[in-house]
C-alpha cells in the first residue's frame, strides 16, 4: 500500500536524483531511504529508479507517481488542517434535543450564542418529550438532550447516560381572572377539589405529577381538558374554562389567567441535561456552559415572575 511517507520520499529522491542527498534532507539514512523505495516498488510492482553508482535515475513511473503524489499530498494536507478545526471547535455540528418550554425559552440565547461565536459550525435541533427523544441520544444521533423530572414523579437514566442539572422552576396555580383566588398569592391544594382542572396528556409526566400531588391532598382532580402545549392549557385558563398547575417555563401570559403559588408545599420541576459518557465532541463543551449561564439568568426571570 502506498503510503504518504513513501510518496514524500519518492519525490524528494526525484528531486535530488540521489538516495543520500534525500535521506540527508529528509532527517533518514541512506540506507532507509534505500528500503522505503524498495518496498514501494515491491508493492506496486514496478521499477522507479534505475539505480546507477553515484546517482538514480527516476522512471517513468516515478515521474508519474510523483505528479499524482503531490495530489495526495495536498489533499491530506487539507484533511489534516479541517480536523483540526473540527478538533478545535471551529467547525462541525452540534445535535441537541429538548422539550418544547426548554425550546422556546432557553435554547434561543444558547443557539444565538453559539452561532455567533462559532460560525462555522452546524447546529441541528430536535423536539420532543424526554423518552421519545432518549433512543437518539444513546444511538448517538444526539450530542446533548434537555429533558425534566418532577419532584413527585422521579425517575432514572441508562449507566451510560451523565445528567447534569440544568435549572429548577416552581409549578406555577394558573386560574382565571375572575375565580375567588385570583387576589391571592397562594392557594392551598386542599381548597382545589371542586376545581375543573386543564392538564397535559394522561401518559405525561406533568399529569402524573398532578395527581401524585393532588392524590396527597386527597382527592382526584376532575380533569375536563387536556394538551401538551402550555400556550393551550394557558388560554383555556384565561377563557375561564378551569385552572392548571403549570411548569413556570410554560406559564404563557394570557388576557383573563393570573399566577399564584401553592401554600406549605411547592412542588417543583427539575431541568436536566444529558449526554453520554463517550461522547467526544468538542462543541459539547461550550454547549454546557452556554446552556448553564442562560439558565441561571431564565431561572431567576421565572423566580421573578412567580413570586417568592
Amino acid at each position: 500500500m502506498i503510503s504518504p511517507l513513501h510518496i514524500q520520499t519518492v519525490r524528494e529522491v526525484v528531486r535530488t536524483g540521489s538516495f543520500a542527498d534525500a535521506a540527508r534532507n529528509l532527517g533518514y539514512t541512506a540506507s532507509a531511504v534505500s528500503q522505503q523505495v524498495a518496498a514501494l516498488e515491491r508493492a506496486c510492482g514496478l521499477v522507479l529508479f534505475e539505480r546507477r553508482a553515484r546517482s538514480v535515475r527516476p522512471t517513468s513511473a516515478a515521474f508519474l507517481l510523483v505528479s499524482k503524489g503531490n495530489d495526495v499530498l495536498s489533499a491530506l494536507a487539507t484533511l489534516e488542517r479541517e480536523l483540526r478545526t473540527v478538533a478545535s471547535g471551529e467547525r462541525g455540528a452540534l445535535r441537541i434535543g429538548s422539550f418544547p418550554t426548554a425550546s422556546s425559552r432557553i435554547l434561543p440565547r444558547v443557539l444565538a450564542e453559539l452561532s455567533r461565536v462559532r460560525p462555522g459550525i452546524e447546529i441541528k435541533l430536535s423536539e420532543g418529550e424526554p423518552d421519545e427523544l432518549l433512543p437518539e441520544l444513546l444511538d448517538g444521533d444526539l450530542d446533548l438532550q434537555l429533558v425534566y423530572r418532577y419532584d413527585l414523579f422521579p425517575r432514572g437514566w441508562p449507566d451510560q447516560i451523565v445528567e447534569t442539572p440544568v435549572m429548577d422552576e416552581n409549578l406555577v396555580l394558573c386560574v382565571p381572572t375572575e375565580h375567588p383566588l385570583a387576589g391571592r398569592r397562594t392557594a392551598r391544594l386542599r381548597d382545589l377539589r371542586s376545581e375543573t382542572w386543564i392538564a397535559s396528556r394522561p401518559d405525561s409526566c406533568g399529569a402524573q405529577a398532578l395527581l401524585r400531588l393532588c392524590g396527597t391532598a386527597g382527592f382526584t382532580p376532575d380533569i375536563a381538558f387536556r394538551s401538551n402545549d402550555y400556550a393551550v392549557v394557558c388560554g383555556l385558563v384565561g377563557c375561564g374554562l378551569g385552572i392548571a398547575l403549570v411548569p413556570a417555563l410554560g406559564c404563557v401570559p394570557q388576557p383573563g389567567l393570573r399566577t399564584l403559588r401553592l401554600s406549605r408545599r411547592t412542588p417543583r420541576r427539575h431541568v436536566t441535561v444529558l449526554r453520554r459518557t463517550t461522547n467526544t465532541n468538542p462543541l459539547v463543551k461550550d454547549a454546557m456552559r452556554g446552556l448553564m449561564d442562560v439558565a441561571r439568568d431564565v431561572e431567576a426571570e421565572v423566580s421573578g415572575a412567580t413570586g417568592p
